[in-house]
């Protein structure tokens, strides 16, 4: 490995908004990626978020006869088999990333506390934290072998060693789950951060793998790669994974387990990250756009680009602006990880659950269209204000949803109540998004454009992350529920705050009596907290940033207006 400096101006790729809302601390970029050379540095930015379509380009919005020429035309441009290969790169990112975000706290949730869900959830740090290890992917590689190739070829064979491993070894920790809670937990630790670490090198790779004039394609090839992956994942999986919705549709005769396990899921994707590593091996050389002109990488060595980082994050403005990122997703945190577990313990089938999430996909593709067009005004920041309100509303009527569940049984008009819940929450997720995105594009520095818009982002990513452990936790804190016995019998009350609890008491005969629900403790608390940071200091804040000319937000001293 040699090390080389480091190119500034590459947008890391963090992906960061959730696909069809599963994850708040997983989310995807919208818009264009363009390059261009402020002075004598090249820059690749995040182009007007209003371009944004399925496609990504400008005109042929969603429906309509334009979609369907442009992607006629892809089929037929000279870099389709590089967008193929680079959406089945995030595809396989996508994978682990449902996992861990979406199937398996549902299946921890049958058999833990909220406390232990809340343990696991550190899996899913490494996602919203690689702008700290990105520059050393961007500066340490092997030149004959490809820049890129040196990460993405050996961290997908760790991934297929791991995945493959755990084929024969998950099934058995997941029905035991409270005694391999920290086993479960660094494994899918080890297998996001590989992710996010193979995600940096897939995004700079996607910047050089294309030629100038199809650059547009490759935040078409993130989102679409990791949504599917992601969709199978959590979606496709979960359903295949229920034994009633395998009993229903699948068997012939009623078993006890569905069709798909995890370990054989897990078994098969490891075969596919071998076939597409061979692939890369052998069939693909990195070589360097040829096709750029007089516009050359910008290269900064790895120590300049933590310093770099560290000068903006000492920036005035930039403390305030951290500190609303770092604050702003408190309040919708309970509804965005919490809300859709509950309503799994009141007897929401998680094939149920799955429907619901796909029903909530094309409609957040359909409004982050829209949304761009409204952050094209002078105040980029108004959606995300006005989507914050909505969530926190969205957030409330949630917590409805899950009180007044049918004891009886999901009906189907109660069924449209949830879906639309979701959408609508789904929906003000997107804006805000959306929205931020266009605020950061309009600030960022544009010589060091890449790693101005990874820092935020990331901080953004994280603020959404940091809190889901310390509120999982005290809403199992903050819940009393007692397992109660008739007269006359043997058996002493006990706790049954847990799942696991809350079957062993239905098994013994008793009934488990919930006296104080930390979910309603705790989204109520987060909802007025954040109403009160709103008013008191985001909503001010923002309004102050958003009036503050471009100039103040620069670091480079040789950019000038």
């Amino acid at each position: 490995m040699v090390e080389k400096p480091r190119r500034r101006g590459r947008d890391d790729g963090d992906a960061s908004h959730s696909p069809s809302g599963y994850s708040s601390d997983f989310e995807i970029t919208i818009g264009n990626v363009r390059e261009r050379s402020p002075r004598r540095r090249q820059v690749f930015e995040i182009e007007d978020p209003a371009t944004y379509t399925l496609d990504t380009r400008r005109g042929g919005g969603v429906g309509g006869g334009g979609l369907v020429n442009k992607w006629k035309a892809l089929y037929a441009n000279k870099d389709f088999g590089n967008i193929v290969l680079l959406i089945a790169l995030y595809w396989l990112q996508g994978i682990p990333l449902g996992l861990a975000h979406g199937s398996i706290p549902f299946l921890l949730k049958e058999k833990l506390s909220y406390a232990q869900v809340g343990l696991f959830s550190l899996a899913g740090y490494p996602y919203s934290l690689k702008l700290f290890w990105s520059p050393i992917v961007d500066s340490l590689y092997d030149r004959k072998f490809g820049r890129r190739k040196s990460w993405i070829v050996p961290i997908q064979f760790v991934l297929a060693i791991v995945f493959w491993w755990m084929g024969s070894h998950i099934d058995s920790l997941i029905r035991n789950p409270a005694d391999n809670i920290y086993e479960i937990t660094y494994l899918f630790l080890a297998i996001v951060f590989l992710s996010a670490t193979q995600d940096i090198a897939v995004d700079g790779w996607a910047l050089t793998l294309l030629s100038k004039e199809n650059l547009s394609y490759a935040s078409t090839c993130q989102t679409v790669g990791i949504n599917c992956g992601f969709f199978l994942s959590f979606t496709v999986f979960l359903a295949l994974n229920s034994s009633e919705f395998s009993n229903k549709y699948i068997f012939s005769t009623p078993r006890d387990e569905g069709f798909l396990q995890l370990g054989s899921y897990m078994a098969f994707w490891s075969l596919i990250y071998v076939l597409v590593t061979m692939y890369l091996i052998l069939f693909k050389v990195e070589t360097q756009p040829t096709d750029r002109g007089d516009e050359q990488e910008a290269e900064y060595g790895l120590v300049e680009t933590y310093k770099t980082i560290w000068r903006i994050c000492k920036l005035p403005h930039m403390k305030l602006f951290i500190i609303v990122l770092f604050f702003a997703k408190i309040g919708f945190i309970p509804n965005d990880s919490i809300t859709k577990l509950k309503l799994i313990e009141h007897g929401l089938h998680k094939e149920d659950m799955a429907l619901a999430v796909l029903i909530d996909f094309p409609v957040q593709i359909f409004f982050g269209y829209y949304a761009a067009r409204w952050s094209q005004g002078e105040s980029k920041m108004k959606p995300w204000r006005v989507a914050f309100i909505l969530r926190l509303v969205c957030a409330a009527l949630s917590m409805g949803t899950v009180h007044y569940f049918p004891q009886t049984g999901l009906t189907n008009w109660y069924f449209c109540i949830v879906i639309l819940t979701k959408v609508t929450s789904s929906m003000a997720s997107t804006v805000q998004f959306v929205g931020l995105s266009a605020f950061i594009t309009q600030i960022a520095d544009p010589v060091i454009g890449g790693t101005y818009m990874t820092l935020l982002n990331t901080l953004s990513n994280f603020g959404g992350t940091w809190p889901v452990f310390f509120i999982m936790r005290a809403v199992d804190y903050f819940t009393s529920a007692t397992c109660e016995f008739p007269e006359g019998s043997e058996l002493l009350a006990y706790s049954c705050s847990a799942q696991e609890d809350r079957n062993r008491c239905a098994k013994d005969g008793g009934a488990c009596n919930v006296v104080w629900d930390g979910y309603y403790v705790m989204s109520t608390v987060c909802i007025l907290a954040a109403m009160a940071m709103y008013y008191s200091f985001i909503r001010p804040t923002v309004l102050k940033l958003e009036r503050l000319p471009d100039h103040t937000w620069r670091v480079s001293k040789d950019y000038t207006r």
